[in-house]
């Protein structure tokens, strides 16, 4: 993240994104497949790389290869075809978008870290400091009831932050200046949709 200056002096927060280009490499119908979406491929790879399926898939298109692909749902399929570039033309300044990844994952951590649980008193003689203190009944029902908040892994989960408004767009560089913190560490792969 860094930080920017609008017009009237103002520091705004911001995260710089580099976006696509975006190649379409398959657009699917209600008709054909039994539900409206396109196929959006990302990032020029060697052949070598992808096994033979994959580099099939992307040949009857007459695509590149690519090392990533993803589904996105679509209203109007016909909208779109094969082999089109995504840019960041699709986006303007002052647009919504949701920012969907993988969050920086913390390992394996405790309640007063992964669920702000209270800490128990540090002074007069307790031992209980970090502790989890109960989690659960007696004899009846003789179980842990299943969703209890426990020590754990955290982050490293698929999240999704919404409403981010879009403060420039850079066609040249294709890069996309947002207001606010998107998922995961530097170099993280990132899906971007308008918000509804």
């Amino acid at each position: 993240m860094t930080q920017i200056f609008d017009e009237s002096g103002n520091i705004i927060p911001v995260t710089i994104l580099k976006v696509g280009p975006c190649i379409i490499t398959q657009v699917k119908t209600t008709l054909n497949d039994g539900y409206n979406a396109i196929q959006v491929g990302y990032g020029n790879v060697a052949p070598k790389s992808l096994t033979q399926p994959q580099l099939g898939h992307l040949q009857k298109s007459n695509i590149q290869p690519l090392k990533y692909l993803k589904e996105f749902r679509v209203n109007d399929p016909a909208d779109f075809s094969v082999g089109q570039v995504l840019n960041v033309e699709s986006f303007v300044a002052g647009q919504l978008i949701n920012v969907t990844g993988k969050s920086i994952g913390k390992g394996f951590s405790g309640l007063q870290k992964r669920h702000n649980f209270a800490r128990g008193p540090m002074t007069h003689g307790s031992k209980n400091h970090r502790a989890p203190g109960s989690i659960g009944m007696g004899t009846s029902p003789g179980r842990v009831l299943p969703g209890k908040k426990m020590a754990g892994q955290l982050g490293n989960k698929i999240t999704n932050v919404k409403k981010l408004k879009i403060v420039q767009v850079n066609n040249d560089e294709n890069i996309l200046v947002v207001k606010g913190a998107v998922p995961g560490k530097p170099g993280n792969l990132l899906s971007i949709v308008p918000s509804k």
